[in-house]
């Protein structure tokens, strides 16, 4: 049950963080700008460590470098990229909609690298917390969806380019958590799966960076530079670190079902410092999310 409240803390931070980024956004500076910065500071935080605990890492399995790289690349940096890109190009409610796929890829990786059984008890509470959580972002997905008509542009290129981007996201970001628990299997501790994961993230980044200079201009002002930092500190350092944590004593799937308290808290997030009101529908989806994600721990399926 601790490693569970852990990755809801982590929730909750990055709840936090979207209140520092989406305005960064929407002012014109770009996610390929933003998660760059990130992952330049998060290496520079945690290249001492690496440094010291070299030896250790280097004795971890070869199969590591793969895990890693599906953490770093693609949970870290592919994952974000596209999803904020997806938004430029198709519904946004479509995207929000298409990212509740992402625990069923959990499970159903967790199930084949895992060895994690998925029993019926378990699939249909882990139902009842989909459920859940799909009704508490239902305020962003029906408003857009009863306007949109599917009749133009649904199979446009631009659209079809949009919703594979979505994807690779929810593919990226439930590989991430599967295998992140292989990485916890092998003993390392929070710190070197952070560190790996950032520094694999900021290779990328950076060649990304080179091949996308247009998008890359750092004429920001300092308080650009300290909101990326705070956000850093707050989702980057913080949170992973209680979502490892957490990882490391929970199955994968439990993980999966723990990371849906995320829209919860950002949710709650608006409503405590933006004054955004909660909807029945939405206190129906906390119950259910609640419910589903109670009962699976205390039944221990």
């Amino acid at each position: 049950m601790l490693g569970v409240f852990f990755v809801i803390i982590a929730g909750l931070l990055w709840a936090v963080d979207t209140l520092i980024r989406y305005p960064l956004l929407f002012s014109g500076i770009s996610a390929e700008r933003i998660v760059f910065t990130e992952h330049l500071f998060l290496v520079m935080i945690f290249i001492p460590l690496l440094i010291r605990d070299r030896k250790v890492l280097w004795q971890t399995k070869i199969s590591s470098v793969f895990y890693f790289i599906v953490i770093g690349v693609f949970g870290s940096a592919i994952g974000t990229l596209c999803f904020t890109k997806a938004f430029t190009m198709i519904n946004p409610s479509l995207v929000i909609l298409l990212q509740k796929l992402q625990p069923i890829v959990s499970f159903t990786l967790a199930s084949f690298f895992l060895g994690e059984k998925m029993k019926k008890p378990f699939l249909c509470w882990a139902g009842v917390a989909l459920l859940g959580g799909l009704l508490i972002s239902s305020p962003d997905i029906l408003p857009g969806l009863s306007n949109f008509d599917f009749k133009m542009g649904f199979l446009s290129q631009t659209a079809m380019m949009g919703y594979l981007l979505t994807m690779v996201a929810v593919v990226s970001w439930g590989a991430s958590t599967v295998f992140g628990k292989k990485l916890t299997a092998q003993g390392l501790d929070e710190g070197h799966i952070m560190g790996g994961r950032f520094l694999f993230g900021f290779i990328f980044m950076a060649f990304y960076a080179y091949a996308n200079k247009s998008l890359m201009h750092f004429d920001w002002q300092a308080l650009v530079w300290g909101k990326i930092l705070l956000m850093v500190l707050l989702s980057g350092l913080l949170g992973m670190y209680f979502y490892y944590k957490g990882l490391k004593t929970i199955s994968a799937r439990v993980c999966a079902i723990a990371e849906m308290f995320f829209p919860l808290s950002a949710v709650a997030i608006n409503w405590v410092f933006l004054g955004a009101k909660l909807t029945p529908v939405q206190m129906i989806g906390a119950g259910l999310l609640t419910l589903g994600s109670a009962v699976i721990q205390l039944k221990h399926y």
